[in-house]
């Protein structure tokens, strides 16, 4: 094995130097065997790394998540645990495994236990196709961006499957929500990574990246990076976005059967899968892992920090919207807007090949910033929430009480 670009750093030259090595060693160690047994072995390992790896992080992610929403919260989080409150998210596994596991007794027993799986699985099946650096990609597919919006599609129906199978009408109800809420949002967050299959003129995330060495694709790609985040804030059931786990509505949704390491495993996938998405956002919309001085993984660390604790300043900022709030925002705001992200990203692609261009200008980054901005005022102005406040009334006790849609309605026929 060998490089493949110039001056690699030293974390890339020591695993240039291990894995020929370590390939020697095993083929020593078969007796001159058969060479697909070395290969089965590498597997294992990186199988092995990519399944412990994002879990031994997730207790990290919710650590940073409790502090910096204690502090937005005037609150101090987790202090208790370890130094700093660090082994916090350990205390609380091994808390889950010893909870005792109860399952109804006319539940589908068969699929309620296999969707924790079901969820969990798809979202580690993503983090083999991120390139970690240069040469740090465990399989760099050529349609990476396909596969991975396709795979993390799987998790719709693990929802399902834990609301239906728990035979309960909250669960039941929650699940559908959380389908009809996901597959809504799905479209928008597709849509809006086209604008940059249509840059990069590819759909392998490595090749991506490299498309960025002159201009991160967030300045080229406004829309489409606020069009993508939100849909990932919905995917990911954050706020405004959590009705998924509306306690005053269904009792916590579709897992409100799971109790012990069962719901432990749908957690772990839904900061897993917050994780994952920070990855694919810093290696769409921020150079991945490019960056000077440092090693290509220390910058994709940094700016995956930094993508997360924008995650938790709006969780820790907006309040949770109401359900058709949520259903029409994305149809009537997000969808429109990415479908006009799309038409101009094409007519500029259109004129830099006319143009023979090997790359975007850099002009082309104001002129997209001013048409997002334009964009989203417009669209603003369009789109209205249905039963939205129209008046206010005074109450008896000197304050304002909103008057809604519904309400007048109520009140006219009232008279």
């Amino acid at each position: 094995m060998s490089p493949t670009g110039p001056n690699p750093n030293w974390f890339e030259r020591w695993v240039l130097d291990f894995i020929p090595s370590t390939a020697n060693a095993l083929k020593d160690l078969l007796g001159h065997g058969p060479d697909w047994l070395a290969y089965i072995l590498f597997a294992l390992i990186g199988g092995f790394i990519v399944v412990n790896l994002p879990a031994l992080l997730t207790p990290l992610f919710i650590w940073i998540e409790r502090k910096v929403l204690a502090r937005v919260q005037h609150r101090v989080g987790p202090n208790r645990v370890g130094p700093f409150g660090l082994l916090q998210g350990v205390a609380d596994a091994v808390k889950l495994m010893t909870k005792e596991d109860l399952v109804p007794d006319s539940a589908d027993k068969l699929v309620f236990n296999l969707a924790p799986l079901m969820a969990a699985i798809p979202v580690f099946l993503v983090f083999p196709v991120i390139p970690y650096s240069a040469r740090a990609t465990l399989a760099d597919l050529n349609l990476g961006l396909l596969y991975i919006i396709s795979i993390t599609s799987v998790t719709e129906v693990a929802i399902f499957a834990a609301g239906w199978s728990s035979n309960n009408k909250y669960a039941l109800f929650g699940a559908m929500r959380a389908v009809a809420m996901l597959i809504s949002y799905e479209i928008p967050l597709a849509l809006s990574l086209m604008g940059v299959v249509l840059i990069a003129g590819t759909m392998q995330l490595s090749v991506i990246v490299d498309t960025q060495r002159y201009m991160p694709m967030i300045l080229l790609q406004p829309i489409g990076f606020i069009v993508f985040v939100t849909a990932v804030s919905a995917e990911l059931n954050r706020t405004p976005f959590d009705l998924l786990e509306a306690e005053s509505e269904l009792t916590t949704g579709y897992h409100v059967e799971y109790s012990g390491m069962k719901w432990g495993v749908f957690m772990l996938a839904e900061y897993a899968a917050a994780f994952a998405y920070s990855l694919l956002i810093a290696t769409l919309f921020f150079s991945g892992w490019k960056g000077p001085l440092l090693p290509g993984f220390v910058w994709l660390a940094i700016k995956v920090f930094f993508i997360w604790c924008v995650f938790i300043w709006i969780r820790g900022t907006f309040p949770r919207l109401r359900v058709d709030q949520v259903m029409a925002f994305s149809w009537k705001f997000l969808v429109p807007l990415s479908l006009m992200n799309v038409l101009v990203t094409a007519v500029e692609v259109n004129i830099q090949a006319n143009q023979g261009w090997e790359f975007f200008p850099m002009w082309f980054a104001p002129i997209n910033l001013v048409i997002a901005v334009v964009l989203i005022v417009i669209m603003s102005k369009l789109f209205k929430f249905e039963g939205q406040t129209r008046q206010v009334l005074p109450s008896r006790m000197g304050t304002i009480i909103p008057v809604t849609q519904a309400a007048e309605r109520a009140a006219s026929k009232a008279k």
